[in-house]
């Protein structure tokens, strides 16, 4: 049998392990990234680890999320970013720039490369063929020091691509279409690889939009041939000679295979507040709309604001919705200024923004109480725009500029005859300032600078040989890292401040937790499927094992989440649902086992006594080398370890 675009990559990288689905697998790293909200933390544990520069192919750290700088705490970060990576040799994106996987897609991304980034939506340049995975910052921190990335081998689905997308429908109706059709738990523990003839029908850029919320399905990552397509944009964005013509074999043997007829695609929307609660624009229509916004990494380059602007090209927003635009990344910006589309958006009412991931986050653009906001973004998890009980919507740029005129959800195909679809265009040339990135040969900073808000990287002790304590909360299916840890703006400026930052943790869900986790000196959190779902922050880990949270129990855990648990220390046993439901806040857990030897020695079944009433049992899912990360406490710990012991560490991790 032939092999998938999948297997050759890796299989180019690959240090350890056999590519066989469930198998545990070390790759080489080419390029990492990563941001001011997780970036501190990653800058810090390479200091942690005593290593002295950078050792990957290439890396990049951006300051995209608090660019608004509300406090010092944020400017000190990006200080300290900036320090760091003139330090230790990374390249420097300044605040105001753009966000990470745009800019990085203009300046970076490369086909056959793999990047390994501290954020969730990493996987956008698997637009181009690049093999590029979210991950914890931990885990970048070691990459870049030169060892390798470890994964469970993913499925690889085949993706196959039919017909050419009508009219009004984009490449956010595919990932939509996707969405519905598979869920947020769809794609966990896979890679979808897209073929077929609908691919050669959509540009790079559209397909960078669905790998970057192929993110929402769950999946490790998403990956598209490449081709004539690929080409252009990389020789568009100046790049060309980085260009690899790369895809499957005509025999390759997928794990499994999902057809989609792009000729079937209609516009489509996520309705609050799951981003696979999807339905055709149609049903949506007629809700009444207060705010709009387009960008965010999925629909923020200027091939996406440029159809909105034409469609708003000598006409008004309606007087009772506030519409925001804000570019995925300076150049963008500067782009759509020179072209003169930045002044028809303001002529018709729109307000623009700094290139930011900002209102994604809950940073600025906040919507108002018992109001509607549809949004061109990749999540509408509940809460996360920064008021409680949010109603945003998930679609296109064109359906948020048919709503902005209307006032109301509108399907663009129900316009006045006069509005044309305006079409996806790519500029000739991708032109714009290249100040703003700064080189890691350029003299900058001499040494770290620290500000008062920088604290160090807390550790755990050994895995101890029992563990027990109260279930401290329980809470349900797809818990998501900004429940765990929010990233509001008032919260956010303590990220290299963890003692503080933990007082927040899973405040979204209880905002007694951290006090209640504190004094009672241990204990477990209880959740159903999919716990952790979202951002990559590590933060969702840390904060829980700085509050003496020993372990979680859940149905099934998100990928990158259940890795940091790892990393920082925390045992992550599966339960069944039965033994969920009979489980309550405030029973008292005892892991019956010698947990430590338990661990060590491959258990994988673990004896859980409830109340010392009754016992259930709870499945450790882990690898040998997950299990020595564990057992010594976390990541951080058994990296030194190996160092202390003589090991080439961090390359054997």
């Amino acid at each position: 049998m032939g092999k998938t675009l999948t297997e050759k990559i890796l299989d180019a990288h690959l240090v350890e392990g056999e590519l066989e689905p469930g198998e545990e697998i070390g790759i080489e790293i080419d390029q990492v990234l990563t941001q001011d909200t997780t970036g501190t933390l990653v800058w810090l544990q390479f200091e942690a680890l005593g290593l002295d520069e950078v050792q990957s192919e290439l890396a990049a750290q951006y300051c995209d999320h608090q660019t608004y700088q509300f406090d010092f705490k944020n400017t000190d970060d990006h200080r300290f970013l900036r320090s760091a990576a003139g330090t230790y040799g990374a390249y420097f994106s300044r605040p105001g720039n753009g966000i990470c996987h745009n800019v990085h897609r203009e300046n970076f991304a490369a086909p056959g490369k793999t990047l390994l980034g501290s954020d969730s939506h990493t996987p956008t340049p698997g637009g181009i063929g690049q093999f590029a995975i979210g991950s914890g910052g931990l885990d970048v921190a070691v990459a870049m020091g030169g060892g390798a990335y470890y994964i469970e081998m993913p499925e690889v689905v085949e993706v196959r691509l039919e017909g050419e997308l009508p009219g009004w429908a984009t490449a956010k109706d595919i990932i939509l279409g996707m969405l519905r059709r598979l869920s947020v738990k769809g794609g966990v523990g896979r890679v979808f690889e897209y073929t077929g003839p609908g691919v050669e029908t959509l540009s790079a850029p559209e397909r960078m939009t669905i790998t970057n919320m192929g993110t929402e399905l769950g999946a490790t990552t998403s990956l598209f041939p490449t081709d004539e397509r690929t080409q252009e944009y990389l020789e568009r964005v100046g790049r060309g000679d980085e260009f690899v013509p790369l895809g499957p074999d005509e025999d390759a043997d997928y794990h499994d295979s999902v057809t989609l007829d792009l000729s079937e695609l209609e516009p489509l929307i996520a309705e609050p507040s799951m981003p696979d609660n999807v339905v055709p624009v149609r049903e949506a229509a007629g809700t009444e709309v207060d705010q709009v916004i387009i960008g965010s990494c999925t629909n923020g380059a200027y091939e996406d604001v440029l159809p909105a602007a034409k469609m708003l090209e000598d006409r008004t927003i309606d007087l009772s919705t506030e519409m925001i635009v804000a570019p995925g990344s300076k150049k963008a910006s500067e782009m759509l200024a020179r072209e003169g589309w930045t002044a028809e958006l303001m002529a018709a009412g729109v307000n623009f923004s700094e290139s930011t991931c900002g209102a994604c986050i809950g940073i600025g653009h906040v919507p108002g109480s018992d109001s509607v906001s549809v949004r061109t973004f990749n999540r509408n998890f509940e809460g996360r725009s920064g008021i409680e009980e949010d109603n945003v919507y998930l679609c296109s740029p064109e359906v948020a500029a048919a709503t902005a005129l209307t006032g109301e959800i509108t399907d663009p195909r129900d316009l006045d005859a006069d509005i044309e679809a305006p079409g996806y265009e790519l500029p000739d040339r991708y032109e714009g300032a290249e100040s703003d990135i700064i080189t890691p040969d350029s003299p900058i900073d001499d040494g770290l600078i620290k500000g008062p808000n920088i604290g160090d990287v807390p550790l755990k002790e050994p895995l101890e040989t029992q563990l027990e304590g109260p279930t401290l909360l329980k809470m349900g299916d797809n818990i998501t890292t900004d429940h765990i840890i929010p990233a509001t703006q008032d919260i956010l400026m303590y990220r290299s401040n963890i003692p503080k930052l933990s007082e927040f943790t899973l405040s979204r869900v209880d905002d007694t937790f951290a006090d209640r986790a504190l004094a009672s000196n241990g204990g477990f959190l209880l959740a159903g499927e999919n716990y952790g779902q979202g951002s990559s922050r590590e933060h969702a880990a840390l904060c829980p094992m700085f509050l003496g949270v020993e372990g979680v129990l859940a149905q099934s855990f998100a990928r990158i989440h259940r890795a940091n648990l790892f990393n920082f220390g925390l045992l992550p046993l599966e339960i069944d649902p039965e033994t969920y439901e009979r489980i309550d806040q405030g029973d008292h857990v005892e892991i019956v086992d010698d947990v430590a030897e338990a661990v060590r020695s491959g258990r994988e079944a673990f004896t859980v006594r409830i109340n010392n009433d009754w016992e259930t049992t709870g499945h450790l899912d882990a690898s040998a080398r997950e299990r020595d990360i564990l057992a010594a406490g976390g990541k951080l710990s058994y990296v030194k370890q190996q160092h202390e012991g003589g090991s080439a560490a961090p390359a054997d991790d």
